[in-house]
Order: structure tokens, then sequence, then C-alpha cells
């Protein structure tokens, strides 16, 4: 998910007199010499978001058994964190502008942790939702300002590879977070996954704790001020349909577990399927960056959202028809992993061309779309998977459909195309 923004930070007084506390641009070389390791620490901590993210769909139907709900309901946990993090991620980058990156930072990964914690302990469905809600919040202060931070902590032409390994951390989550969740969920069931996942980000936050520099806060910006870039008319056409290629791609994926087994298609085969759903988002995310500077912005979407139709609509073909083929299952959905994530860099480079000077600000509105999104699409998933596996993928390749009519409608009335 590469969606971090670089967000450079002005020296002050205080940063010229204090070594502890200077960047970059303050001429000494202390935080320097620590940035590397601490944006390794960094890559750990965005792998655990993205693990705790996505990692309920690798456990889906156990976790529902558990709790006495059904799979569509329990998958609602994932729709909950998702539209969390969109809601409080830019209210959270107002009210804790102020505060140490480092504070900030450990602070969102205690919170994190133990969000994780209870989850795992959580008694009843509510309580899990209650839970989560917390955990996006946690994952929506550390995500940017990890990235953010990592921009800074490093000489500038080291600056791109220490983004480049915070990013890292998240698309490497998709590919092994979710199928790792899936093992371990089996060795120590799913209340055991979880606890992991708390325990890494407790360890992290440690970690953090050592290997970060000190590093003051931003300037306060009104939410207002933030978010007035939405007045754009060139943002407003970009945006929803980042809402519409996640929701797309997301429609199934929260209940990839169970409707590969409706598909006969059994445990042992699952885990891999998972890794290759992470394989194909990771292979996606890399060729759309090199193949949005050669061809463009809106050729790779198109390319993108027809690859994610036509994949959707063959697992649905092949769910309805009752063909159990895990080799063309397997090269289905590593296709669809694929489509899914090969739309974040051309969607910011289209909102980057739109708003070069609000860049920081409208590629992290991105990452509010991709949560939006992804609640949206797990939304309508829960309310499909009741009516059998088919309507499930069905529902996932119309809005894919949809995605791709959106983008070339708004390309020809001259919405960011380069």
């Amino acid at each position: 998910m590469s969606n971090i923004p670089i967000m450079p930070r002005r020296a002050t007084e205080g940063d010229r007199s204090n070594p502890s506390t200077s960047g970059p641009a303050s001429g000494h070389d202390e935080p320097r010499a620590r940035g590397l390791p601490s944006t390794a620490v960094l890559a750990v901590g965005t792998f655990a978001v993205g693990t705790d993210a996505f990692v309920v769909a690798g456990f889906l139907p156990d976790m529902a058994a558990s709790l006495n709900v059904t799979p569509a309901t329990a998958g609602q946990s994932v729709t909950v964190f998702a539209a969390a993090y969109a809601v409080v991620s830019p209210i959270l980058a107002t009210v804790t502008a102020r505060i140490p990156r480092r504070a900030l930072l450990v602070g969102a990964l205690v919170l994190l942790g133990l969000a994780n914690l209870g989850s795992a302990l959580s008694p009843s469905f509510p309580v899990l939702i209650g839970t989560r809600i917390l955990a996006a919040a946690g994952a929506a202060a550390f995500t940017p300002n990890a990235g953010a931070v990592a921009a800074t902590l490093v000489r500038p032409e080291a600056r791109a590879r220490a983004l480049a390994v915070v990013v890292g951390g998240l698309t490497v989550a998709t590919a092994l977070g979710v199928p790792l969740g899936d093992v371990i969920g089996r060795w120590l069931g799913w209340r055991g996954a979880l606890g992991t996942v708390a325990a890494m980000c407790l360890l992290v936050a440690a970690a953090v704790a050592v290997t970060m520099p000190m590093l003051p806060g931003g300037p306060q910006v009104a939410l207002r001020t933030r978010l007035a870039v939405l007045r754009r008319p060139a943002v407003l056409t970009v945006l929803p349909l980042t809402v519409l290629g996640m929701a797309a791609a997301y429609s199934a994926y929260a209940y990839i577990v169970p409707a590969l087994r409706a598909m006969d298609i059994g445990e042992s085969s699952t885990v891999w399927m998972l890794f290759l759903y992470g394989a194909g988002a990771v292979l996606g995310n890399l060729a759309a960056g090199y193949a949005t500077d050669r061809w463009g912005s809106v050729r790779v979407l198109s390319t993108g959202y027809l690859t994610m139709a036509a994949g959707l609509a063959l697992l649905a073909w092949m769910a309805a028809s009752g063909i159990a083929l895990p080799a063309v299952a397997g090269l289905l959905v590593l296709v669809w992993g694929g489509s899914s994530w090969c739309q974040t860099p051309p969607q910011q480079h289209r909102l980057i061309t739109a708003a070069p000077q609000e860049a920081p600000l409208v590629v992290s509105l991105n990452s509010s779309a991709i949560y939006t999104g992804i609640g949206a699409g797990t939304l309508l998933g829960g309310l499909t998977l009741p009516h059998g596996t088919p309507l499930v993928y069905l529902s996932g390749a119309a809005l894919a459909a949809v995605a791709l009519i959106f983008l070339l409608v708004t390309a020809r009335k001259g919405s960011p195309s380069s």
C-alpha cells in the first residue's frame, strides 16, 4: 500500500541549538546516523499495521463460530476497522500535530497492541468491534507519520529508499501477514493469532522508543484548512474512483476463506491462495509504478479494472458451476491481487498532478479513500455472502466495471490523466 506522504520538516531554532532534536535540515549528523536503523524498525511497524488490518480474513470462519455470529457478520469487523481508519485519520493528523514524533509513534503502536490484545480476549462480538475501532485509531496515527518521519531521518539522497522501506512493510504484510495469520490461527486459534499481532506491535513500540531520535511535532493546521483541497474539481473526480476500485477489490477479500471453501478448495490450499493474492498485490504495485511513468495513469487503471472485472467474473463462474480447479483458481487469485493493488501508484500520480502544492495532503486523503473503499466493499460482501459465493464475486466484478466506466468518463471531461 504505497500511500504514505513525504512531509518535509522545517527546522526551528530549537532544532539548530539541540542536536538531539535535529533532522536532516539542521546540519547535525546524529539523527541521520540513526536514520536507517530507525527506518527498518518503522517498516516492521507498518508490517504490523498492515497485518492487523486484514488478518481477520485468514481465520474468519473460526472467529465467527467462536463468537456465535455468521461469517458475514464477523466480516463486518473489517468494515468497522476500515471505516474508523478513514474517519479518524485526518482528525488525528490535526489533533496530534504538535506531539513529538517519537512519542506519537510509540503511543500509536502501544494503542494498536493493546487494542489487538483486547480483540484476542473479546468475549462477544460487540466487544470485538470496540477493540477494532481502537486498533484503527492506532493504525491511523502510526502509518502516515511513519513515512513522514522516515523521510526526515536520512540524507536527501537516501530519502526515496527510506520511504520505500517503510512502504515495503505494508506491501509485504499484504503478501505474508494474512496467510501467516491463517497458519498461526490453525496452530493457536484466532485469539492466538491476534495475540501474536499484539505482541509484535508492543515489541516494535519498544524498539522505536530505543532507536528513534527526538523529533519535534509540526505546526498546528486546522482540519478545515486540511480539507479545503477537496473543493478542487480535479481532486473530487479522483478520490471517488479510489473508493470504487478498492470496494471492488475487497468485496470478496474479507470472505476469501469461506468463498474458496465453498468452491471445494481445501484448507491446505487456502493458505497458498492467500500467498498468491499477496504476491499479486506486491507485483501489481511495483509494475504499476513503472507502467504509470511509461504509459500514463489512465491506461494502467483501465487495464487494472478490466483485468479485475474479468478475473472476479471467472471466479464467480467457477463457483456457480461447481468447478474445483485449484491451479486455475490460484492464477485468478494472483491476477485479482495484482489488479487490486495496481491502483494506488497511478491514483497518487493523478492526485499529485491535480494538486502539486498539497501533495502530502492529497496522498493522505487517498489513504482515507482506500480504507473507505475497503469498508464499503466488505459491507457489500457481507450482504451478498448469505446468497451464495458466486454473487460475492459478481458484486466485485460489477464494481470494477463501474470503476472503469467512471474512469473513462471523467478522464474525457478533463480530470488528471497523465
